[in-house]
């Protein structure tokens, strides 16, 4: 069992005119109880932490363990809500806006980085496996020597590696939906490799494990749900569709 942070700041983007994406309803309830619903229902989920603004803790209708103002960026969110698991061998970052996600894909990805050992794990879906499940879904997609590759909304860290790698962390949190900025980052090797699809997940990774001095996993992901987080319109008319239809085949 692992302790989780969901980060459920601000966004500068507005959506049904909230800031708050938390607090938008999906089919009658609000996003963010779709994701601690399914983190819940993984049974690999100890203790849960949520970061943002809360006029009403009831809002969120379940039970939270602690409840954390929002610190104004989303890497502060991540640090102020880790440091209630200070002391985990590893705790799982989540954002609010992946309504979609699943308990099973939750446990995969726990099970799979766990088994790794490695000090941080990050979920990458291939671009066919997206397409398969969201056909509709609009995902920015890094060319990598695998095949074409989204990132996805979790992270599994240990806590004890951060005051070595905050500085570089934090620009990759920043950068982290952008395949140019995010090879920027990396050193401009990794950028070209990137851009002419010569980049393989196993020297992305050495890139990662030199710069922030730990050691890092791409976990391959079979469950899209892991990446389709919601910022736009479309994105959300898209999720109420798919969780109107997965409602539905319940019953």
């Amino acid at each position: 069992m692992v302790n989780c942070v969901i980060l459920a700041g601000s966004s500068e983007k507005k959506l049904r005119d909230k800031h708050d994406k938390a607090f938008i309803n999906i089919n009658t309830m609000p996003m963010i109880y779709y994701v601690v619903n399914a983190l819940k229902s993984s049974n690999v989920i100890d203790k849960i932490a949520i970061v943002g603004n809360f006029n009403n803790v009831n809002e969120i209708d379940t039970d939270i363990d602690y409840i954390i103002e929002d610190k104004g960026s989303m890497f502060e969110n991540a640090l102020a809500g880790i440091k209630c698991f200070k002391d985990d061998e590893r705790v799982l970052i989540s954002t609010c806006d992946i309504p979609l996600l699943t308990g099973e894909a939750v446990r995969d990805f726990i099970e799979k980085s766990l088994a790794s050992k490695a000090d941080i794990c990050y979920p990458v879906v291939k671009k066919e496996t997206c397409e398969a499940r969201f056909p509709d879904a609009k995902r920015t997609y890094a060319k990598l020597k695998e095949g074409l590759f989204t990132g996805g909304n979790l992270i599994l860290i240990n806590p004890k590696v951060l005051d070595r790698c905050i500085d570089k962390a934090k620009l990759m949190i920043e950068r982290r939906k952008n395949p140019i900025k995010m090879g920027r980052v990396l050193g401009l090797i990794v950028l070209i490799k990137m851009l002419i699809g010569n980049l393989s997940i196993e020297n992305a990774e050495k890139r990662v494990a030199k710069l922030l001095k730990l050691t890092p996993k791409a976990i391959i992901s079979d469950y899209p749900e892991i990446g389709n987080d919601v910022d736009k319109p479309e994105d959300l008319e898209m999720v109420e569709k798919y969780l109107i239809e997965y409602i539905g085949n319940q019953h």
